[in-house]
């Protein structure tokens, strides 16, 4: 009797997990791709995956915002084809941000960044963290970071306007910052950004180029997020003053005009959420992708009906966009949302990883010539 109650349990177990496998493969089936693309699963079980980072050693590093950890990933995988999920930390203040450089993995909380110093060789003894630097502001509202280092060696981190919109004092908020490693040389590098969550160097001009979130309850189709370029040091981008590229903002646009600030390089649509954003530099996609720039869409939250919730893709020549297209879609089924893009990172192999914090999940997109 109770070895067939075992049997018994044992086979519902059984069934229970070919539905879960079924229901994945169900899903990853409604990603939409253009000819030649394909998505497969390359990590799961992952609460709220957010941004994402690679270690030299092949370590995928993936930060969490409401569930207050970090994981790592390393590169070899399982027996049963799965990989193994490493929990670094716990218990930290949204930490949205994880970026690596010379091996020390960083951490971006609301208001200080954390540096855990050889990480990749102690994945399973995590050494306690170093706090960088601790002068950021705590508010929770926009409080989240996305942080990377730059070409030349800088650590980059923005933070956002602690409203939906406001006049923020711009020397600490509604801005982009950089510092050295050690935390030193604070200082602003750009302005009037209401809040980026993803920013990418250009890998020929090495131009800075990031998202920024549009201000909410202007309606349904206005003002659009943003795809912006700041080729140097002091540029404003006119929050909260303009939205878009000639948007002047019913509050506070009266006290200075659109043409005070930069415009977008390309309008990304009203609340479709641009989040992260990358340069592709591989070569397993085709040529026209090369150089062009993936940008996560992580879908509206107050939109009569729901848009984004997909990758996208900017073709560039000579330096400015000349197509804006869809990639890939399928997270968004009618007015239900399975999946929620947040980031994406270009492999070493070419394929482009995208995290999802909704379904927990890490894809990767790869390209197969016929």
């Amino acid at each position: 009797m109770r070895a067939r109650l075992i049997l018994s349990l044992f086979a519902i177990l059984m069934l229970a997990g070919l539905a879960a496998d079924s229901k994945q493969r169900v899903l990853l089936n409604q990603i939409k791709l253009p000819p030649g693309f394909e998505i497969s699963l390359y990590a799961d079980s992952l609460e709220d995956a957010r941004s994402l980072a690679l270690g030299k050693m092949g370590t995928l590093f993936v930060s969490t915002r409401s569930e207050g950890k970090v994981y790592a990933i390393p590169n070899a995988t399982l027996a049963n084809n799965t990989r193994r999920i490493i929990t670094l930390a716990r218990e930290l203040n949204m930490p949205n941000g994880v970026a690596l450089h010379n091996g020390a993995l960083y951490v971006a909380e609301v208001n200080r960044i954390l540096r855990y110093p050889d990480i990749e060789a102690r994945l399973n003894n995590p050494p306690k963290p170093e706090v960088v630097f601790d002068q950021l502001p705590n508010d929770r509202s926009h409080g989240w970071k996305f942080i990377r280092f730059s070409p030349d060696g800088k650590l980059y981190v923005p933070v956002g306007a602690p409203c939906n919109i406001c006049e923020p004092d711009p020397k600490r908020y509604a801005a982009i910052f950089r510092m050295n490693p050690d935390g030193a040389g604070f200082e602003r590098f750009a302005q009037g950004i209401r809040n980026t969550v993803g920013f990418d160097w250009h890998p020929q001009t090495k131009e800075l180029w990031f998202t920024d979130n549009g201000r909410d309850w202007l309606g349904d189709d206005v003002p659009p997020d943003e795809l912006n370029r700041a080729p140097r040091p002091g540029l404003d981008f006119g929050f909260p003053y303009c939205h878009g590229k000639d948007i002047s903002d019913p509050e506070f646009g009266g006290k200075r005009p659109c043409s005070a600030s930069v415009p977008p390089a390309q309008e990304l649509g009203a609340h479709v959420a641009a989040l992260g954003m990358r340069f592709y530099t591989g070569t397993m996609f085709p040529e026209n992708y090369r150089d062009g720039i993936f940008i996560a869409q992580h879908g509206s939250w107050n939109r009569s009906s729901p848009v984004g919730y997909r990758v996208m893709f900017i073709r560039l020549q000579n330096n400015q966009p000349v197509s804006y297209e869809v990639f890939a879609q399928g997270w968004l089924q009618g007015r239900q949302a399975w999946g929620r893009p947040v980031d994406v990172l270009v492999m070493p192999d070419g394929a482009l990883l995208v995290s999802d914090d909704k379904a927990g999940a890490i894809y990767r997109i790869s390209y197969r010539k016929n």
